[in-house]
């Protein structure tokens, strides 16, 4: 048998055995770091619409924030590639548990309705809320004047902020809007008076809309651990990413990164 037909044999047999290793690494039961080492790449969930964290710049369509550079940060750990995967705060639970994504990595919002649905690393940022309010409103114009009858107040379907804010109101009118930029609409329009975010989205209102006034609490409200979501039934996979946000918070990497996005006032520390 020739040197060639040798090569070329052996060139089969290794393309046939990283087939199979990807293979393997799909099928149901293959834990979950060896899934993303055995495809070689890791994909993350995003919502590339959240200023600071996963944010698609319209300026110059690439994705910026805390988010893309930590992810970018654990790929790299792990040695694989970093593939984003397009999802949402109504989706991401869906897309993880249907395999769409490894890991959300989004600044999602720790939860009792999500955790009984996926499962948590250690928080690494946490925010309170806060509104949205037009700068010429003559309503709005303190946290006292929300909670009132007539005022109608926004928020996005599946955030933390609207379970939060059915208990929180009163008085004032809730309305669930998605997608997400329908908050705006509905606020500019004036079907609602305001809407109810956290402190990154405040940032993007703030940074896009000359139109746009942040209103904080007189004390802080609704404090929420922000933290990377798996899903549930991967203990290996879970550890490994809890050891990666321990290795960020003592190696530098998140300060680092809080500070490039202008996040360090709700990092976890």
């Amino acid at each position: 048998m020739t040197s060639c037909r040798l090569a070329a044999l052996a060139a089969w047999a290794l393309c046939l055995g990283t087939a199979a290793a990807a293979l393997a690494a799909e099928r149901p039961g293959v834990a979950r770091p060896q899934a993303v080492l055995g495809r070689g790449a890791l994909h993350a969930c995003i919502w590339p619409d959240y200023y600071a964290i996963t944010f698609r710049n319209p300026r110059s369509g690439r994705l910026e924030g805390i988010d893309i550079d930590l992810a970018g940060d654990l790929a790299r750990d792990l040695g694989v590639r970093l593939d984003f995967v397009e999802s949402s705060f109504a989706t991401f639970m869906d897309d993880l548990e249907r395999g769409r994504c490894d890991v959300a990595m989004f600044g999602v919002g720790v939860t009792p309705a999500r955790q009984r649905r996926v499962d948590f690393t250690e928080p690494y940022l946490a925010s309170g809320i806060y509104a949205i309010a037009p700068r010429t409103s003559r309503r709005i114009r303190t946290w006292a004047d929300i909670d009132r009858p007539g005022v109608v107040v926004a928020v996005q379907l599946g955030t933390f902020m609207e379970p939060m804010m059915r208990d929180y109101l009163r008085r004032a009118r809730l309305m669930v809007v998605a997608p997400p930029q329908l908050r705006e609409i509905e606020v500019q329009s004036g079907r609602a008076d305001l809407f109810i975010t956290d402190y990154p989205y405040s940032r993007r209102m703030l940074f896009q809309h000359e139109w746009a006034r942040v209103i904080a609490p007189d004390e802080p409200i609704g404090r929420t651990a922000y933290a990377y979501a798996v899903a549930k039934g991967q203990p290996e996979w879970l550890a490994r990413l809890d050891a990666f946000v321990a290795a960020i918070r003592a190696d530098g990497r998140l300060e680092a990164a809080a500070r490039r996005h202008g996040l360090s006032p709700i990092v976890v520390r």
